[in-house]
């Protein structure tokens, strides 16, 4: 028989959704389960981009640019303008998804066995797009105690090797829904071209942040243009998870060359996604205003409930729509696997993420799990209350 790649064998699992085949035994049993486990919006996509695709008329669904169709890319540059981002067309690659943006950001800056440095805990995946280039990750660990803030710029400087080639963020932050300061990200600019690293922001969630912080890119830093790089998608802007569209954004013109050349490898992003994506562009900021009063709320209800279960810690988030909270368990991921396999009140559970596949560091976060507020209100209400009693039937097991 032939043997799977050691590369293959060594990608890490998903945390949110290595646990769905237990959900759809949980739900073949007839129990309705509430899923805090993904960051799936239940927010409405806009109508305009969905009117873009009911009303085409298409004769032949072409290849698009490499780079994505000028037309789109040329709105998104005035997108970032209006919001006070220096882009222009050339500095916009569009790519299947902010994933494979980060793909090409790593394989454009990285070499097999290069280091890249990211605060944990951390989107789960970048320990998946690290493995699938090569690249290893060097973490540095954030606390619950200090609601996740950016660690002391002297421990970043402690873990510089000559093999490390950047420095990655999420900003705010997935999981831990933290929003970085301007001066926190002065302080890692600093640091990028002291050592002449990369500066790697995914900013997906750049329109998610509330109680009157605002979100500062790292796009807008004087004299970063060579280090930067910029991820977004559309995915959780627009509530457009299965559109698929993203992009990779740097001033860096030899970074952008080599970008092209994975675009041009894997030939095209979608023309469907595309056309709906930059119409999506044109959604009237009253959306924005109404989804982001609606997951303040969300987030508002979510903490409060969660401090009320004894025993449970939570940092309050400052944007995305993640939170991280610490339970009175020893083991998040058998917890989760229960929830689903052998308990319910009511004819009703809850799926969460075991927050330990977002560290890299091993033993970190194994009773701590990743809650996504992306259900009503009243849903995540009912969700707190099936997990405060079935916390108190697994510790008595």
């Amino acid at each position: 028989m032939p043997k799977v790649s050691n590369k293959g064998m060594q990608m890490p699992e998903s945390p949110i959704r290595k646990l769905v085949p237990y959900s759809e035994i949980a739900k073949k049993k007839g129990h309705k389960v509430y899923h805090l486990n993904i960051g799936q919006p239940d927010i409405k996509t806009p109508e305009v981009a969905m009117n873009s695709i009911k009303n085409l008329d298409i004769k032949v669904l072409e290849y698009s640019h490499s780079a994505g169709f000028e037309s789109y890319r040329t709105k998104l540059s005035q997108y970032y303008k209006n919001h006070g981002l220096p882009i222009d067309v050339a500095d916009i690659i569009i790519t299947t998804g902010g994933s494979e943006a980060l793909l090409f950001a790593m394989g454009s800056t990285m070499d097999q066995g290069d280091e890249i440095i990211i605060p944990e805990p951390f989107y789960a995946n970048y320990n998946g797009f690290s493995t699938a280039s090569g690249v290893n990750v060097v973490p540095v660990i954030s606390s619950i105690d200090t609601g996740f803030a950016l660690p002391p710029i002297s421990e970043f400087e402690k873990l510089i090797t000559p093999k490390t080639k950047a420095i990655l963020i999420c900003n705010p932050g997935n999981p831990t829904g933290y929003l970085y300061s301007k001066e926190e990200i002065l302080q890692l600019a600093d640091i990028v071209k002291k050592h002449d690293l990369f500066l790697i922001a995914d900013e997906v969630y750049r329109e998610f942040t509330y109680d009157g912080d605002v979100h500062f890119s790292v796009m807008n830093v004087p004299g970063l243009e060579e280090h930067a790089i910029m991820i977004d998608s559309v995915s959780k802007r627009y509530s457009m998870c299965g559109a698929r569209i993203g992009c990779i954004v740097s001033k860096n013109k030899a970074l952008m060359a080599a970008a092209m050349k994975f675009a041009q490898a894997r030939l095209s992003p979608p023309t469907f996604a595309q056309i709906a994506s930059e119409a999506a562009l044109d959604t009237p900021q009253s959306y924005f205003d109404e989804v982001i009063t609606e997951y303040r709320e969300r987030r508002d209800i979510l903490v409060s409930e969660l401090n009320k279960i004894e025993g449970v810690k939570v940092a309050k988030p400052k944007g995305a729509f993640y939170c991280i909270a610490q339970l009175p368990i020893d083991n998040a991921d058998d917890f989760a696997q229960w929830l689903l396999e052998s308990y319910d009140l009511n004819g009703e559970t809850v799926m969460v993420a075991p927050a330990a596949g977002f560290y890299s560091t091993p033993g970190v976060g194994l009773n701590e799990v990743r809650i996504a507020y992306v259900l009503k209100k009243e849903d995540l209400i009912r969700s707190v209350e099936i997990l405060k009693e079935a916390i108190k039937a697994y510790n008595s097991k």
